[in-house]
């Protein structure tokens, strides 16, 4: 793995060093893996790195807040990878920024979730209720498709899986969709009642799949999370033996015992991640 020149990390990011590398500044040595991660899998990567170990591989996490993109810290050269992401996401990403970062590996599925303090089912939501979701591009779209599995709505039918007020083609119950920063829906419930929210935010603040009216599975091909690197690294050896030990049965088993169901471990092959748009045309 190439040595990447590494800027200083802004002050919002936090960074933790593992794998006995805490006295360590500055670019580190060629095998050490920087990866770029949130805190709603922070016990996964802390397990893999001490498996990574047992395989000569030196992990060195570096958490970020909601205030960063990690994708950015991964296109100036921070981070060899990130870990935070689904496939969708990403592409929205390079298209608005010109990058060309890419993915290496499938890592889970974190299912989005209807959630409510008002309601219990989906047959209780009233005419003209307000339902918060993420307003990022990728995650607006997402939740419209879940809406419309909810049968509350239908998108348009040249659905790109991009979200948007003209993304909304019937609605019956005229429902009254709120777009807000998408680690605010927990927040953002307490006033509207129902929202939409992002699995990893949704196990900050406490809830679970069993909380969510309804829920995504494993068959939504393009919110698969990733594990994503600069197009130049997409053949690394040393990376691609990471992909291998996050995809490993053993990791597999520690994610299902660890969060419960509600991260799905999903390993598929990248070339079939990549007709993931094919899901917004059926």
């Amino acid at each position: 793995m190439k040595k990447k020149k590494r800027k200083l990390v802004a002050i919002w990011i936090v960074l933790l060093l593992f794998a006995g590398c805490s006295s360590k500044s500055g670019a580190a040595d060629d095998e050490t893996i920087h990866v770029g991660i949130r805190s709603s899998e922070l016990k996964t990567w802390e397990y893999l790195t001490e498996k990574a170990k047992e395989e000569g591989l030196d992990i060195e996490l570096v958490q970020f807040s909601s205030a960063y993109d990690p994708n950015d810290a991964l296109d100036d050269g921070e981070i060899d990878v990130n870990a935070f992401q689904h496939i969708a996401y990403l592409d929205t990403f390079n298209e608005k920024t010109g990058s060309d970062l890419v993915p290496i590996g499938t890592t889970i599925i974190a299912p989005l979730g209807i959630y409510s303090n008002e309601y219990k089912s989906l047959e209780e939501i009233q005419d003209g209720a307000q339902i918060a979701i993420p307003n990022d591009p990728a995650n607006w779209g997402r939740a419209l498709l879940l809406l419309q599995e909810a049968g509350l709505l239908t998108v348009v039918d040249d659905f790109d899986g991009i979200g948007g007020e003209d993304k909304v083609k019937d609605n019956p119950k005229n429902l009254e969709i709120i777009a807000v920063d998408g680690f605010h829906t927990p927040q953002s419930m307490e006033d509207t009642g129902t929202a939409i929210i992002i699995n990893g935010v949704a196990v900050e603040a406490g809830l679970t799949l069993e909380d969510a009216i309804l829920h995504e599975n494993e068959t939504a091909k393009p919110y698969i999370n990733i594990i994503a690197a600069q197009s130049e690294d997409k053949d690394d050896k040393t990376l691609q033996k990471l992909v291998e030990l996050y995809q490993s049965e053993s990791t597999k088993e520690f994610i299902e015992d660890t969060y419960h169901g509600n991260y799905l471990p999903i390993s598929i092959t990248l070339e079939e991640l990549a007709t993931y748009k094919e899901t917004y045309k059926n």
